[in-house]
């Protein structure tokens, strides 16, 4: 039986994914690792990166998956010092898990002899050599130079350590038509509900789950978003037909702390749960896009964007710090484009 692995990042974590032709031998027998998953947007099995399933896979060991000593105990200093400067927990995984891997390959070398040359040999040999991406290594970058930011006895110079070229990725948009579907899918109104206020308003998931009934005031029609990405504050609008929805969520469901609950009444809705609410939606309005909660933001910001409203108004709605995140939109933005006339239509 044929099978590929590779090493891929799910979550913020290393990961080995193990792609095959459907097998009902092989699913039961990759069932039994434990810490396997299936992906259903990746369409592979993924497993912990430990040194038993790099040889089970036959992919290239670690020198082991546990750094140095002095690495356990600085990873540990360091985390502490992301709690103290308030960076988000999701930043503190990620970071610290991005800098284990580092302190892994470097595990044989005082911290305080790691220099800018280490760095790209990591790159080449650990990075490029596993086709791990871009975007994951510049996360490891990332760490690395908060790391040793904080670390005083050091020959890292901070400044001097590169980044990976920017792939120039475009968002993925949705037609108007696309979202109804989506959004008019489901027969559960909570469902409905929370799909709808994620594209009206063009939140983030988390923004979404954290949303307190406090957070809708009806007299002003908008959302007050708190502490949302980068510790920030922001208000989007309401509309009418959102708020007329929610009056009716509220009689059905009366939440009590947050605005969308779980099974335990003031218990927090899942992320997991939400993705498994698109997908579900998707497989009813029978689209077969790879649509994540995050395509419906983008969606909301292009379909602005082709209504007419200023890019500066978008920035602000969707809380972009520069400018030069919410221009990207204007690269899918149809309006201009589907008024150029092909030279193929004089022929």
């Amino acid at each position: 039986m044929k099978w590929e692995s590779k090493l891929i990042k799910h979550d913020g974590i290393v990961r080995i994914a193990v792609a095959f032709e459907k097998n009902a031998e092989l699913i039961a027998r990759i069932k039994t690792i434990e810490g396997s998953r299936w992906s259903q947007s990746l369409r592979v099995w993924h497993l912990p990166d430990t040194e038993e399933n790099r040889l089970r896979f036959k992919l290239p060991l670690h020198y082991t998956t546990i750094p140095s000593e002095e690495g356990i105990i600085q990873i540990e200093k360091f985390k502490q010092w992301m709690h103290s400067k308030r960076y988000s927990e999701s930043t503190v995984t990620s970071y610290s898990e991005a800098l284990k891997s580092f302190l892994i390959y470097y595990r044989e070398k005082p911290i305080a002899e790691i220099t800018n040359d280490d760095v790209i040999v990591y790159n080449n040999d650990f990075i490029l050599k596993n086709n791990l991406s871009a975007s994951y290594q510049n996360q490891i970058v990332n760490a690395i130079k908060l790391f040793f930011q904080t670390v005083i006895d050091t020959k890292i110079m901070v400044d001097k350590i590169h980044r990976p070229k920017r792939a120039k990725l475009l968002p993925n948009v949705l037609s108007k038509e696309e979202v109804k579907l989506i959004l008019n899918a489901h027969s559960n109104y909570k469902h409905r509900m929370m799909l709808s206020l994620i594209y009206s308003c063009g939140l983030r998931c988390g923004e979404l789950l954290v949303l307190k009934p406090v957070n809708i005031d009806s007299k002003r029609n908008i959302v007050l978003l708190k502490n949302a990405k980068g510790k920030k504050d922001r208000i989007v609008p309401l509309s009418p037909f959102i708020l007329e929805m929610l009056r009716e969520y509220f009689k059905l469901f009366k939440p009590k702390t947050y605005l969308f609950e779980g099974k335990t009444p003031g218990e927090l809705y899942s992320e997991k749960s939400l993705q498994s609410v698109l997908k579900q939606a998707l497989q009813k309005a029978n689209i077969t896009k790879p649509v994540t909660l995050h395509w419906l933001r983008h969606s909301y910001a292009t379909h602005l964007l082709e209504s007419g409203t200023d890019l500066r108004y978008i920035q602000e709605l969707l809380g972009h710090s520069s400018s030069k995140t919410t221009e990207i939109y204007t690269h899918v933005s149809t309006k201009s484009i589907q008024q150029i006339k092909s030279p193929f239509d004089d022929l």
